[in-house]
C-alpha cells in the first residue's frame, strides 16, 4: 500500500512538473507572437507614412505643373472628331481633350495645339528622349506616351491615326528643332493613313515647308525608289512591312513607314544632334541635317485641309 501511494506520490509530481513547463513554453510563444506583432505594427506605420510622403510629392508635382496636367473637360454637351472642331466651338486654350472620330469606337485623349492658327491634333511628339519608341507593333497600333505633360512624348496610335485621317481629308505639318536653336517645318497635304488590312499604309500629297520634302523623298531623282515613304506600309521589329532584305524597323530602332530604310525616321533614337551608330537610327530629317543628327524637337499635328479658323 505503501509502494502504492509512492507512486502516485511521484506521478503526481511528473504531472507538475509537466503542466508548469508547458505553461513557461506558452507564456514564451505568447511573449514571442506579441512581439512579431509590435514589430509588423511598426513596419505598417512605416509603410503608411511613405505611402503618404509618396502621395504628397505626387500632389507637389501635380501643382507644380498646373494645368498642363489637367484634360481639360468640356463637358457632355457634344463630342468632338478633332481638334479643328473644339477650336472652332470657342476653345482656344492649347492643352490634352478627348476626341472621338466619327467611327471610333470610344474617345481618347489627345494634345490640342490652339496656336499656329489653331486646330491641331498632335499625332506624335519628341522633345526630350524620355519615352521609348523601339516598340512593337501592338504599341504603336494602339498608341503610347505621355498624355499628361504638355511637352510629353507620344505615339497617338495607328488606329487612332486611321480613324482620324479616314473622316476628312487632312494637312500634316511636322514642326522640326535642333540643338542649336533654329526650326524649320514640312507641311503635306492629304495626309492619310490606310486601315489594319493594309497595314496602316502612308499616304500624302503636296509639299510645302522649309525643311525640305524627306517623306517623299523627291530631293533627288535617283534616290526616290529607295528614299520615298509614300505609300509604304508600317514597320515594326517584329511586323516587317518594308522593302528592304533586312528589317529597317530593327536596325533602325523604331516603328515608322520604312522603305529601304529611310530618308526620314521620325520615331528614331533620341540622341544629342550629331551622333555615331551602326545604322542612321536616330530622328532624322535627311534634307535638313542629313542621317547622322539627330533633332532635339518633333511635332507631327493634322488639320482639315479646308479648315477655316473661327476667330469670334
Amino acid at each position: 500500500m505503501a509502494k502504492v501511494f509512492k507512486f502516485i506520490l511521484v506521478a503526481a509530481a511528473v504531472v507538475m512538473v509537466e503542466e508548469s513547463w508547458a505553461l513557461e513554453n506558452c507564456a514564451q510563444e505568447q511573449a514571442r507572437l506579441r512581439a512579431q506583432v509590435r514589430l509588423l505594427e511598426t513596419q505598417v506605420k512605416q509603410q503608411q507614412v511613405k505611402i503618404e510622403q509618396l502621395l504628397h510629392e505626387k500632389e507637389v508635382q501635380f501643382l507644380d505643373h498646373g494645368e498642363e496636367n489637367i484634360i481639360i473637360d468640356l463637358g457632355a454637351k457634344r463630342q468632338y472628331a478633332d481638334c479643328s472642331e473644339i477650336f472652332n466651338d470657342g476653345h482656344k486654350q492649347s492643352g490634352f481633350y478627348k476626341i472621338k472620330p466619327l467611327r471610333s469606337p470610344a474617345e481618347f485623349p489627345v494634345y490640342c495645339d490652339m496656336s499656329d492658327g489653331g486646330g491641331w491634333t498632335v499625332i506624335q511628339r519628341r522633345s526630350d528622349g524620355s519615352e521609348n519608341f523601339n516598340r512593337g507593333w501592338n504599341d504603336y497600333e494602339n498608341g503610347f506616351g505621355n498624355f499628361v505633360q504638355k511637352n510629353g512624348e507620344y505615339w497617338l496610335g495607328n488606329k487612332n491615326l486611321y480613324l482620324l485621317t479616314t473622316q476628312d481629308d487632312y494637312t500634316l505639318k511636322i514642326d522640326l528643332a535642333d540643338f542649336e536653336k533654329n526650326s524649320r517645318y514640312a507641311q503635306y497635304k492629304n495626309f492619310k493613313v490606310g486601315d489594319e488590312k493594309n497595314f496602316y499604309e502612308l499616304n500624302i500629297g503636296e509639299y510645302s515647308g522649309t525643311a525640305g520634302d524627306s517623306l517623299a523623298g523627291k530631293f533627288h531623282p535617283e534616290v526616290q525608289w529607295w528614299a520615298s515613304h509614300q505609300r509604304m506600309k508600317f514597320s515594326t521589329w517584329d511586323r516587317d512591312h518594308d522593302n528592304y532584305e533586312g528589317n529597317c524597323a530593327e536596325e533602325d530602332r523604331s516603328g515608322w513607314w520604312f522603305n529601304r530604310c529611310h530618308s526620314a525616321n521620325l520615331n528614331g533614337l533620341y540622341y544629342s544632334g550629331p551622333y555615331t551608330a551602326e545604322t542612321d537610327n536616330g530622328i532624322v530629317w535627311y534634307t535638313w541635317h542629313g542621317w547622322w543628327y539627330s533633332l532635339k524637337f518633333v511635332v507631327m499635328k493634322i488639320r482639315p485641309n479646308d479648315f477655316i479658323p473661327n476667330i469670334v
